[in-house]
């Protein structure tokens, strides 16, 4: 929980939230190398990068920019309901809290909304 509440769109959340999304978050600890997400695959998770740095490319566009801890990814496709829109790699080892869709628009949805 302390973790994410580092991060900047989840700070938002009130601490009972904070605690039942922490609760129903996965932790995964990956080495270089392969996507954690492919471009134009269904998205099916939204991740927080809680260590690491990981790279972001486009098949058309090449290298887009690197994530550090604190940030995310993979809201687009859950948000907006289409293809992943880009590739994320770990560059070096990284530890990422992510969760599933439902969880997602329980707990995080309602804060993109909010900013609109």
């Amino acid at each position: 929980m302390t973790e994410l509440s580092r991060v900047g769109l989840l700070a938002a959340l009130p601490g009972e939230l904070l605690l039942k999304l922490a609760a129903r978050m996965r932790r995964e600890e990956l080495g270089p190398g392969a996507p954690v997400v492919t471009e134009g695959e269904t998205g099916e998770r939204f991740y927080v990068v809680l260590t690491g740095l990981l790279s972001v490319t486009q098949a058309d566009r090449g290298f887009r920019g690197v994530l550090k801890p604190g940030e995310y990814f993979g809201e687009v496709a859950l948000a907006m309901d289409m293809p992943r829109t880009a590739s994320v790699s770990p560059m070096t080892a990284v530890t990422l809290a992510s969760c599933d869709r439902e969880t997602f628009d329980e707990f995080i949805r309602p804060l993109f909304t909010d900013e609109d």
